[in-house]
């Protein structure tokens, strides 16, 4: 009792930390980055010359009634700029508003306060530019500002709608599973209260600067947990259950359970735990932070399902099974049933059984190939129609399509006019300028030719001269530096932009030796860059990690490296499927770089979990019965219990599909599709067939694999374990 209301507790706490999470919570792609790229330190010099306490946000006014070289109404769109300049959420002066080329569309950039909720206040803004706008035309308002709040309006279902959705396909599961009403109920407080002690964990680890939360991490945390901790609940009660059918009184049932199931799950929890903590030594530090977020999610997982479950089932007794309470059953050493039947067809043949699937799933990773993992554009992140991707396809129809997202370039101030020149002519810049103290373009009539036809000491279009612009204005100097400010003829996230960016920083490094590009597509190329390189680098950390402890565990060498390998390839399964349903059926333009990797961290270490619950369980009775006989039995007892547990963890993950954002739609679906494919094929078929072809040596070079195989035991006899003084493996799945 006094562990129930101790999680009570932790649940009463915990619950509202949830609508709290907001406070340290930040989706700024740039607090990302790693010191060391290239646009995080050009992000720390533009602070320098740039008032950063605003976010831009750009007004497209477009009128497609209107024909090539018409005049928008002038007088009234500057009305309008005089409207907005007066919101208490504009932090500077409106630029614009300026008229396109084609006559069809004005834009305005509004510097929005960073310090004010960005949707609330792109929110106010949408309000008034849509009540304002002269008839027969649109308004939309986009840039930076307009995709913040898009993004963070997408993420607002997470606390919500995903948690609804993923707790009632567990309780429609468990429903199914146990047919009884208390004990999904029991099951599904147990998942929650971890939640709820995780949550309380990652909001002090955010306030306290040790880790950078975002909506995706928070996201994820709420499913791993929910579908983990059920997992672990599924384990206990198979044991629960077999401890009542074997006689076992309330007291003596729960204790038997608990040593049954503590070993695996455990066991199970540690190379999750392991395998995600690997994340620390990425570069991205969303990366970096979603290990210790998610490892403290499966640590309150496994306490809370080898605590509070345990305590809940003893005050509820047989009861929390009703109305199909479990009975006594006769005493038996036969496996029966629907899994029994599976394992003995499977390991009939068991040769050609692992060839074929291994064949079949070989054919699968071939999709691999198809997998576009460099990045997706900003305006793609959230999936349907939003303001900020239509109006961004308006600005790119009418203007230059970086307006509002400029590139910067950091140069030596001797450096900064040479720099400038060729700036202007590099292919996708719209327009250039090397900014003067009042953030206007800077002239210098000694250091560019008055018959200029580029205009480099000019301001760029929308920006007005200061009075006198045949008067010398000096760039502005910081340290020794000047910055010159970059419009891109490409929108800010396109492939485009990171091209030229990329052209653009080979230029800066040649002319300006130190010189740094940044900016918005710049922080976005680095991020690509470093997802990459995290990829490459912490995959062989998982795989070590999780082989050694699969080694310590089973005590063996060559039944870890099969269960890695074999899961290693359900993986490239998973992700190649997965590439053919993005391509084709969903239509997706690509994929964030950090979607494998999340995939394989998520995958193999799950995967390998249930290849743990059934080892762990046929070397039990490989003890008893010799390996190859502890192979089919081990299948056709856990093979319920497992199946159940990675239908709710498929589920679960699923559930991210109903927040529309494209990386947790891609990571669901990978994630709940591998761990499918993962039970009902690697572990029903490819683990058990290629074990049981192998025979005893498995186990190499532990004891099991020089032991004397046991004689077959008639129906009814009964022994001692004949290995038992051979250096008996653990109790367990």
């Amino acid at each position: 009792m006094l562990l129930v209301l101790l999680w009570l507790g932790v649940a009463g706490v915990g619950g509202p930390t949830f609508g709290k999470l907001g406070e340290v919570q930040s989706n700024d792609q740039a607090t990302f980055l790693p010191a060391s790229a290239e646009a995080t330190q050009a992000l720390e010099w533009q602070a320098k010359f740039v008032d950063s306490s605003s976010i831009p946000a750009v007004v497209v006014i477009e009128d497609a009634s209107a024909t090539d070289g018409s005049e928008p109404d002038m007088a009234e769109l500057s009305g309008i700029a005089d409207r907005i300049r007066d919101l208490p959420s504009v932090n500077g002066d409106v630029v614009g508003p300026i008229a396109a080329e084609d006559g069809r569309a004005v834009q305005m950039v509004v510097p929005l306060d960073s310090a004010r909720d960005t949707e609330e206040a792109v929110a106010e803004l949408r309000g008034l530019v849509a009540g304002a706008v002269p008839e027969g035309t649109t308004a939309y308002v986009t840039g930076p500002a307009g995709f913040t709040a898009d993004l963070v309006e997408a993420f607002g279902g997470i606390d919500g709608i995903l948690l609804g959705v993923a707790l009632g396909a567990v309780l429609l599961i468990l429903l199914l599973v146990y047919r009884s009403i208390l004990l999904p109920l029991a099951v599904l407080f147990t998942s929650m209260a971890a939640l709820c002690a995780a949550i309380l964990a990652v909001f002090w680890m955010a306030k306290a600067g040790w880790i950078n939360l975002d909506g995706q991490s928070q996201g994820i945390l709420s499913i791993l947990v929910i579908g983990a901790a059920t997992d672990y609940a599924l384990l206990y009660v198979a044991r629960l259950r077999e401890a009542y059918t074997h006689g076992e009184p309330k007291h003596r049932a729960v204790l038997a359970a608990l040593k049954a199931s503590a070993e695996p799950i455990l066991a199970s929890a540690g190379t999750v735990t392991v395998g995600l903590l690997c994340l620390v030594f990425s570069d991205l530090n969303s990366n970096k932070a979603l290990g210790p977020i998610a490892a403290s999610g499966i640590i309150f997982s496994v306490v809370a399902a080898l605590t509070l479950l345990p305590a809940l089932m003893l005050l509820f007794g047989k009861a929390a099974f009703w109305p199909f309470l479990p009975k006594p059953a006769a005493p038996t050493d036969e496996p029966a049933g629907l899994w029994a039947r599976v394992a003995n067809a499977v390991l009939r043949r068991p040769r050609p059984v692992w060839i074929g699937t291994a064949v079949l799933l070989a054919a699968g990773a071939l999709g691999l190939t198809q997998l576009q993992a460099s990045g997706v554009p900003q305006s793609e992140l959230v999936l349907g129609q939003t303001q900020s991707a239509a109006g961004q396809d308006a600005l790119g129809r009418h203007f230059d399509a970086g307006t509002g997202s400029p590139a910067y370039a950091i140069v030596d101030a001797g450096d900064g006019w040479a720099v400038l020149e060729k700036v202007l002519e590099t292919d996708g810049v719209g327009s250039a300028y090397l900014r003067a103290e009042d953030g206007g373009p800077a002239i210098d009539p000694a250091a560019v030719p008055s018959d200029s036809d580029d205009a480099a000491a000019g301001p760029p279009a929308g920006i007005d001269a200061a009075e006198g612009s045949t008067q010398e204005r000096p760039a502005q100097e910081v340290d020794g530096r000047a910055m010159v400010s970059i419009t891109l003829t490409d929108a800010a996230d396109s492939a485009e932009a990171e091209a030229t960016v990329v052209a653009l920083r080979e230029l800066v490094h040649a002319q300006s030796p130190g010189g740094l590009v940044g900016g918005t597509t710049a922080t976005a190329l680095d991020t690509n860059t470093t997802a990459r390189a995290d990829l490459a680098k912490i995959i062989p950390l998982v795989l070590v990690a999780i082989l050694v402890i699969l080694m310590l565990l089973l005590r063996s060498i060559l039944a870890p490296v099969l269960l890695v390998l074999t899961t290693v390839l359900s993986y490239g399964t998973a992700l190649g499927v997965s590439a053919w349903v993005f391509n084709g059926l969903f239509r997706f333009p690509g994929a964030d770089p950090s979607v494998p990797l999340f995939g394989f961290v998520f995958l193999v270490a799950l995967g390998v979990d249930y290849n743990i619950f059934l080892m762990t369980r046929v070397r039990e009775e490989s003890v008893k019965h010799g390996t190859r006989e502890g192979i089919r039995r081990g299948l056709a007892v856990t093979g319920g219990v497992i199946t159940s547990a990675g239908v709710v963890l498929a589920a679960t993950f699923a559930a991210l599909g109903v927040i529309p954002i494209m990386f947790l739609v891609q990571l669901g679906f990978i994630v709940a599709f591998g761990v499918l494919l993962d039970t009902l094929v690697v572990r029903t078929l490819l683990v058990p067939a290629l074990c049981h072809d192998l025979g005893r040596s498995i186990w190499w070079p532990g004891r099991l694999s020089r032991a004397a195989e046991p004689v077959p035991v008639p129906a009814g006899e009964r022994r001692e374990p004949a290995e038992a003084s051979a250096g008996a493996g653990p109790r367990g799945w």
